[in-house]
């Protein structure tokens, strides 16, 4: 159990530094993809290939960004301390 904690935090703080890395540089998000085009990459990463996965999450982001809208300080704070990278 304590595993899965460690990489659900490291997971979500990878996702920040993303988040933030790609707001920094290109100052918008991509539009999120339509529910066909979300299952056919869905279904190549199933099969393998690795490479669509960072697609997946750059179109996301805008979700990623309400989420962690809802964490205040305290809680990064946490994640941080208790499960860092």
């Amino acid at each position: 159990m304590p595993g899965l904690l460690i990489e659900i935090g490291n997971n979500f703080l990878k996702g920040i530094m993303l988040l933030v890395s790609y707001v920094k540089k290109n100052n918008a998000f991509p539009h999120p993809l339509e529910p066909e085009e979300e299952k056919e990459y869905l279904e190549r990463l199933k099969e393998g290939e690795e490479e669509v996965k960072d697609i997946l999450i750059e179109h996301n982001l805008r979700l990623v960004a309400h989420i962690v809208k809802k964490f205040d300080k305290a809680n990064l704070w946490l994640l941080q301390n208790f499960y860092p990278l």
